[in-house]
């Protein structure tokens, strides 16, 4: 393939207090580390989208908002993507559902993968993204990277506060394998788009 696929992390979580910032700059550098992907990094907080209001999915019409539309040309520019998924109430969170819901072409026939975070690791929270995903076409990942239990508390903000560094140790395989997993699938969708034109 003579194009690198390019995957977005997505930072998942706008609060002013997040703590989203720490896992994406850590999965950041793991992604870079891989020699066969251009990887940078979307911050919701820089789409400030309206609560869908549309009167389709621009799957059926084209989207009316100026900053929906700009949200579908980011997410169109990408090849995958690697959300960073914070668990609200056993849930993904309020914004990146409704990032989510914004967009519906660009996501389709694309990976991603993910690092979640919180008590449980955000477990609960990524099978809700990965039943989103399906509804989008997207193909997610076997592997993803989880943050929880004590590790979690460890870098947590209110927690320890501690460099990520210090628990990735218990990160970086489970990082390997989604990343490998993701290069996979972003050359095999590219692949089977190409074959169709």
């Amino acid at each position: 393939m003579a194009t690198k696929p390019k995957i977005a992390v997505i930072i998942g979580s706008t609060r002013p207090t997040r703590f989203a910032d720490k896992p994406a700059k850590w999965i950041l550098k793991q992604a870079q580390a891989c020699n066969d992907i251009d990887v940078e990094v979307v911050d919701l907080r820089d789409h400030p989208l309206p609560f869908f209001d549309e009167v389709a999915s621009n799957a059926y019409a084209p989207s009316q908002n100026a900053e929906a539309v700009r949200w579908q040309q980011t997410v169109g520019r990408y090849d995958g993507y690697i959300f960073v998924v914070a668990e609200y109430n056993r849930s993904i969170t309020g914004v990146l559902k409704n990032a989510l819901d914004q967009s519906y072409t660009e996501w389709a026939r694309k990976p991603f993968t993910a690092i979640a975070y919180g008590t449980a690791g955000g477990s609960r929270a990524l099978e809700h993204l990965r039943g989103i995903g399906v509804e989008l076409q997207m193909v997610s990942t076997h592997a993803a990277v989880h943050i929880g239990g004590s590790d979690f508390f460890t870098v947590f903000s209110m927690g320890g506060n501690k460099p990520i560094e210090e628990i990735e140790a218990n990160l970086l395989p489970s990082a390997k394998t989604a990343l490998d997993e993701l290069v996979w699938w972003a050359k095999a969708t590219l692949a089977a788009k190409a074959a169709e034109v």
